[in-house]
């Protein structure tokens, strides 16, 4: 690994980040992250308990009415200035990512280019929520029907795209109006958790 590689890892939290704090783990286990072309330690990252799960679904339902409430307009400006930090971090992403993984990095800055576009997406979706009005299937009477956020969301994302899968299922969530806890890949976390320190 070379000194800019390592200086790059240097820079990433390796505590988990709940409440919109970054926290060591409860009894401050970690685990080791490594590079599987020379199997070497390259970070250490907290290793979760389920007391750790259940703060950060607690701290995801503490914040889910005010996000809730959030006006789409404001969600859709928040999703796209997450997408445009990932473009001037689009490096240093898919260098994590290769690192992490063994991906080569020209697919790295692949998977960092689609799964940036889910975050800008769903910016654009965000506004668009809507309901209808109209018959009910039986033809009795009328109906209204709305849409609303159904509460914090739980995600697990693997280990071969840690980039693109957790922006897939964030990016949604976000833009309809719910809160978000996500569990990334024992063996490629770094990823996810630069994308948190970038937003």
């Amino acid at each position: 690994m070379n000194d800019v590689e390592r200086a790059l890892l240097s820079t990433i939290s390796g505590k988990l980040f709940i409440a919109g704090e970054w926290v060591d783990a409860t009894g401050g286990a970690t685990l080791d992250v490594r590079d599987p072309a020379t199997n070497e330690v390259i970070a250490q990252v907290a290793d979760a308990t389920a007391d750790d799960a259940t703060r950060a679904l607690d701290a995801a339902v503490d914040a889910q009415a005010e996000w809730a409430a959030t006006a789409p307009r404001r969600r859709s400006e928040i999703l796209r200035r997450a997408w445009e930090l990932v473009q001037e971090r689009k490096h240093d992403l898919a260098l994590v990512m290769t690192l992490e993984m063994g991906k080569p990095v020209s697919e790295s800055l692949g998977e960092v280019g689609y799964g940036g576009e889910f975050l800008r997406w769903f910016s654009e979706e965000a506004v668009r929520i809507s309901g209808r009005y109209g018959s009910t299937p039986e033809g009795t009477g009328q109906m209204i029907v709305s849409q609303c956020p159904v509460g914090p969301c739980f995600f697990i994302t693997p280990w071969n795209f840690p980039f693109a899968m957790a922006t897939r299922k964030i990016a949604p969530a976000l833009a309809a109006g719910c809160t978000t806890v996500i569990k990334p890949p024992q063996l490629t976390p770094l990823t996810t958790m630069l994308f948190v320190q970038i937003l």
